[in-house]
């Protein structure tokens, strides 16, 4: 953008958006739109923490559409979930462009980018690849950009069915090929219900597998569309796991762009960390083995023995992390994948120059090229660069079989170098500043330090709270189980079972129960079933969203889980006065990727406890104590069973990460307070 290119009026842009919603602006949403446009404008990186309520949606988005018709930059926007993309999408970003076109020099275009194989694959709907292999479809890498159920149970949740009313996959297939044929953008979320990851594979492609312009169905190609549409667009909203595989070596699968601007930004390392994560099995290499004979007409003998060895030398390996290296024998089975793949690859090359569109052997270079990748990323073994580890996965025992893993030892290099240099950087969440301080956060994700590659000059950068609407000492108490002893090893202790009736019982119910892992929820709820005469909900017993529904819908029932629930659950009023967390949500020390950062941490002087372990259970207990207070009138208790929070020389970095709850270590206080309030329903 020139100079002379006069600068929108942004508060009455915000206002006209805004109004269109048929609301007013608020404070915190006007700072928030100020603070963005000038980021924007200046090229300078900006953090913006914006509590619950702010509007922080309207508070970029608004700027952003400004920004990129009357400068024309592209503006990328990604989030961490499906649920904040498709408000966006289908609400929030329409709206915001409809609203504004009059005031604006045209109509801003905008457009949704997914990963290649969230789309559907017409050439293959209509029988231009080969039939899959059924039995070797869960040993394939994951390409997808969001997660997906892979098993019976979760193609229950997925179709909204149970026991026999369960859809075969042949079922699935046939409903997926009937919505193809109906489906104008091939989009695998526009499809419900859902199928599992098995139908939909028969459906869809990696990058790596397509034809390109070689397919006789480019011109109504469903991703290639979606990429043109993107990369004709001012605003294209994308993922974080697509913003990961831009930054770790792909800037092909995003447009060209100025600026990104990232909601959800407090899980951005973690998507990128899993972006940049591989794994080597023995079912996905004798999956490409097979690809390779079958479509490409290639003796795989070499790799045949090659995976023989490695099966032989997994089978040695304990579930540990390699700081040092393979042993010997696990070290040359890698790396006789490595070469054998590479040979059997230089095989599989069409016969003439160009790119091929032999379907089958298209499909056999992308299997085999993603074992070549990793086998030889595996074998170089870069302790400074990469975290190694041996794992067995239990989830179902076909996919028990251990294998290799490997994952970037830190990702804020790759940020920093590969997108924050070159992009202005605007990031937002309701949870950035940590211990009242943004540079947690802003070292992680790497912007602390980032340079113009051109200059080598540090590119600016600068952190913000937009605050929140919510008056969080008088809405919210924090109760620190002071007197309760240390959590240990075991999920739950009798004492802790205690209180947690104690306070259930002053609330009426109305509890939602935030537990470090699987076993100690269900073994609490178990407990609860028992002693108290309130319902009981556990996340696993059913579908998520049907769970936090029936939650939500009456009073008295308390919902009990992990990880999804202390950051995904939103239920303003009186059906959540209770947050119960049993203890801090450390990492667990068995995590070889949280370990090995902490050990390179501490190793070049830093403290790795703090920047790490400590750091990520800020952020959980902020986003978790962040489920209590979701509008105005809410009103409770955030309980916090572990008494270190108030003992531990840490305590207050973490106490001061959450919102600024009333706090007190009394029982009585909470249970009162619990008590007043469920009078008064």
């Amino acid at each position: 953008m020139s100079e002379a290119t006069a600068q929108p009026d942004i508060d009455l842009l915000l206002s006209t958006a805004v109004g269109a919603l048929g609301g007013s602006p608020r404070q915190g949403q006007r700072d928030m739109a100020q603070t963005v446009a000038a980021s924007l404008a200046n090229e300078s990186h900006v953090l913006v923490q914006a509590g619950t309520g702010t509007g922080k949606s309207l508070g970029y988005l608004v700027p952003a559409v400004a920004r990129s018709v009357t400068a024309n930059e592209r503006i990328i926007v990604s989030t961490a979930t499906l649920a904040l993309q498709r408000q966006i999408m289908t609400r929030d970003l329409p709206l915001v462009a409809d609203a504004l076109k009059s005031r604006l020099p045209r109509a801003p275009h905008i457009a949704l980018l997914k990963g290649w194989n969230n789309y559907a694959c017409l050439h293959k709907v209509h029988g231009g690849y080969p039939v899959e292999d059924q039995n070797a479809l869960f040993d394939l890498p994951n390409n997808s950009d969001q997660s997906r159920p892979a098993d019976a149970a979760s193609v229950s949740a997925a179709t909204g069915t149970d026991g026999d009313g369960v859809e075969s996959l042949a079922e699935q297939v046939k409903r997926l090929h009937e919505w193809v044929q109906e489906t104008e953008t091939g989009d695998r979320d526009d499809l419900v219900p859902g199928v599992s990851e098995k139908a939909w594979r028969q459906v869809s492609l990696s990058k790596l597998e397509c034809l390109g312009t070689g397919c006789p169905m480019i011109d109504d190609c469903f991703p290639d569309n979606a990429k043109q549409t993107a990369f004709e667009s001012d605003i294209v909203v994308t993922n974080h796991t697509m913003v990961g595989i831009f930054s770790t070596g792909s800037p092909n699968v995003l447009p060209e762009f100025s600026s990104i601007i990232v909601d959800e930004a407090h899980e951005l390392v973690d998507r990128v960390t899993s972006a940049a994560t591989s794994e080597l099995t023995i079912g996905a290499i004798d999956h490409a083995a097979r690809l390779a004979r079958r479509n490409g007409g290639v003796s795989t003998g070499s790799l045949d023995h090659a995976v023989e060895n490695y099966g032989l030398a997994l089978a040695e390996l304990p579930e540990q992390s390699f700081p040092q290296g393979l042993p010997e024998e696990a070290q040359y089975a890698v790396e006789a994948i490595r070469d054998a793949s590479r040979e059997i690859l230089t095989q599989l090359k069409p016969k003439k120059d160009g790119e091929s569109t032999d379907t089958g052997l298209k499909v056999a270079q992308a299997a085999m090229l993603q074992i070549f990748e990793i086998s030889e990323r595996i074998a170089a073994n870069d302790a400074s660069r990469d975290v190694l580890w041996c794992s067995r996965p239990r989830f179902n025992s076909e996919e028990g079989m251990q294998r290799l893993n490997i994952a970037p030892l830190s990702v804020n290099g790759l940020l920093s170098t590969n997108l924050w240099g070159t992009h202005t950087g605007v990031l937002t969440s309701a949870t950035l500043s940590l211990g009242n301080s943004f540079d947690p956060v802003a070292r992680s994700i790497g912007i602390d330090h980032s340079l113009n590659p051109e200059t080598g000059v540090a590119r600016a950068w600068s952190a913000t709270d937009a605050g929140s609407p919510f008056d969080y000492p008088k809405q919210g108490i924090l109760y620190i189980a002071k007197d309760l002893p240390t959590p240990g090893q075991s999920p739950t202790t009798e004492s802790q079972l205690d209180t947690i009736a104690e306070l259930i019982t002053a609330a009426g119910g109305r509890t939602l129960g935030l537990f470090s892992s699987r076993r100690a929820a269900e073994l609490a709820a178990e407990a609860m079933r028992e002693r108290l005469d309130v319902p009981i909900l556990v996340q696993g017993e059913d579908q998520l969203p049907t769970l936090v529904a029936q939650f939500s819908e009456d009073e008295e029932t308390c919902l009990f889980g992990t990880l999804s629930l202390w950051q995904g659950v939103d239920v303003p009023g009186p059906a959540c006065q209770l947050v119960i967390m049993d203890r801090i949500p450390f990492p667990r020390p068995d995590d070889p990727v949280k370990a090995a950062r902490t050990r390179a941490i501490a190793a070049s002087g830093g403290n790795g406890f703090m920047q790490v372990s400590a750091t990520h259970a800020a952020l959980l207990l902020a986003q978790g104590a962040g489920r209590l207070v979701r509008s105005i009138n809410d009103r409770g208790v955030v309980a916090v069973l572990d008494p270190r929070l108030a003992t531990a020389r840490y305590g207050s970095f973490l106490t001061n990460s959450m919102p600024n709850f009333w706090t007190t270590t009394k029982k009585d206080v909470a249970i009162g307070a619990l008590q007043r309030l469920s009078e008064a329903q």
